[in-house]
């Protein structure tokens, strides 16, 4: 460890980062912990009390209100559904990009490299985008969500960049051995490729579930909502959302809202567990040499 760290001024400011980063930690977990202690409790103590991390009382009212609605399940399945396929999608053509762009020799690289970065500078704006899906006669379908943002700029350049850094030799031994272009990229680089593909994944993933104007603007069937949609209707009027058969029933309406909430959160959470080892190092990987 450098001995400039080891001293008394430089251990007091470790101290300090501790202490500040922790208090922020606290503070951003805090409204989370208290969406899901709410979708725990009742209604009455939802009214009674402004804030609190721990319900006096347990209940599963609000749970049960939105699993026994049509609207939310379909909105679910919709969002796995149009997550899942985006990802694999978005992630395909992103791949089917960049291998070539890697490429130095290929003709007019340097043209098409420059447009990806003229596009993150620039961009057409929300009603000429939506003039093109219509044009395109995707309104009113689920392609609208996935195919506007099918390639990321920055997604592309990172993963560009990374196949630039892989040994020129394990191409060429490849190609000696009489494999084309595209056994290369599937048999090679893509296995060596999986610490950035999964954090890119994982972003594409993130994109997709949590987007809300993509719905808003394209889709007019509320069939078709996602959960994103599901979860604003909610929060506007979460009684006339619940299909309930029984006309006495009164649903915690404030409850509801924390579940939904909770249950749009949750489940996109629980991928990161499983890209965590991949994170760190795909993040880093491509981004010093271009």
């Amino acid at each position: 460890m450098d001995n400039r760290y080891n001293t008394k001024p430089g251990r007091v400011f470790d101290a300090f980062n501790i202490v500040l980063l922790g208090v922020v930690g606290v503070l951003a977990l805090l409204p989370f912990l208290f969406v899901i202690a709410g979708s725990f409790a009742t209604e009455a103590e939802l009214t009674r009390r402004s804030f609190f991390l721990w319900p006096e009382e347990f209940t599963l009212g609000s749970y049960e209100a939105i699993l026994q609605t049509p609207a939310f399940l379909r909105a679910m399945a919709t969002t796995i559904g149009v997550t899942a396929t985006g990802t694999v999608i978005q992630l395909a053509l992103t791949v089917c990009m960049a291998y070539p762009l890697s490429k130095r020799a290929l003709p007019g690289r340097n043209i098409i490299l420059s447009l990806v970065v003229f596009t993150m500078v620039f961009s057409a704006g929300m009603i000429p985008t939506f003039l093109v899906v219509k044009d395109l006669g995707l309104l009113d379908t689920w392609w609208a969500l996935i195919l506007p943002m099918a390639v990321n700029p920055f997604s592309l350049i990172i993963i560009k960049n990374f196949f630039q850094e892989l040994p020129a030799e394990l191409e060429e031994s490849a190609k000696i051995d009489g494999a084309s272009e595209l056994r290369i990229l599937w048999s090679i680089l893509l296995p060596l490729s999986k610490p950035v593909l999964a954090t890119f994944a994982l972003f594409y993933a993130v994109g997709i579930w949590n987007d809300f104007m993509s719905p808003l603007l394209y889709l007019n069937d509320s069939n078709m909502w996602t959960l994103q949609m599901f979860l604003r209707q909610v929060t506007v009027a979460s009684q006339a959302m619940l299909d309930n058969p029984d006309p006495s029933y009164i649903p915690p309406s404030q409850g509801i809202k924390f579940a939904v909430v909770v249950v749009a959160t949750v489940p996109i959470l629980l991928f990161y567990p499983f890209l965590q080892k991949h994170f760190a190092k795909g993040i880093m990987i491509g981004s010093v040499k271009g």
